[in-house]
């Protein structure tokens, strides 16, 4: 019975069906499943085939998003079970993400931060148009390992430097890695502001971020 329910589980990633994903998460509940089990063997083996098919130009943005959406879906209800046994996930860090200031777009972000949520990471996301020292300050505030900036125009990449500027100058680059992420951010761009990682799609940051953190 469990062997299958994680098949389903897995499927309803691979279909983006948020619905489905979130009913299996519910019927693994009532059956007294272990909530780590469904999700480690569930649904991220459906997480991880999406992002092979996406590597491999099999799938595509809207599917990874949809696949995205029903993780999520499927964790908010199995995460709660997690805390009453007691058995949070262990995170494999905290990553704050943003999109900097006078920059409003969205969607690249959300995903990253979605899918690095679903791979194992605690993640704050700010959202939009966030000045430098407020997102230093809420690395501070959260403890976290890794800042994630995303920037869409390229009037805006250069806030991205200035937040590596700032932690310089804090004394906190040992301590916090800042990987960059957006459409005209190029490797010679990250290599220029001397960032700790970039990838140009959302699987793809996930596997920088575990390399940071050493789990790669």
């Amino acid at each position: 019975m469990s062997e299958e329910l994680k098949q389903k589980m897995a499927q309803s990633i691979l279909d983006g069906d948020s619905d489905v994903s979130a009913e299996l998460a519910r019927e693994a509940v009532a059956a007294g499943m272990d909530p780590l089990d469904a999700i480690t063997n569930g649904y991220v083996v459906g997480i991880n085939k999406v992002g092979d098919n996406f590597a491999a130009g099999e799938a595509f943005l809207p599917e990874l998003v949809m696949a995205g959406e029903a993780m999520k879906a499927a964790v908010a209800i199995l995460e709660p079970e997690l805390m009453k046994k007691g058995a949070a996930r262990k995170t494999l860090g905290k990553v704050v993400m943003a999109t900097v200031e006078g920059d409003i777009h969205e969607i690249g972000k959300s995903l990253v931060g979605t899918m690095l949520a679903a791979s194992g990471f605690t993640v704050y996301d700010m959202g939009v148009d966030n000045p430098s020292d407020k997102i230093i300050a809420k690395a501070l505030e959260v403890d976290a390992d890794l800042i994630g900036l995303s920037a869409l125009l390229t009037t805006t990449m250069i806030r991205q430097k200035e937040v590596i500027n700032k932690l310089d100058e804090k004394g906190l680059r040992k301590k916090i890695r800042v990987m960059v992420g957006g459409a005209p951010v190029t490797r010679d761009w990250v290599h220029k502001i001397e960032a700790d990682g970039y990838s140009e799609d959302a699987m793809g940051a996930v596997q920088v971020a575990k390399q940071l953190m050493g789990e790669a």
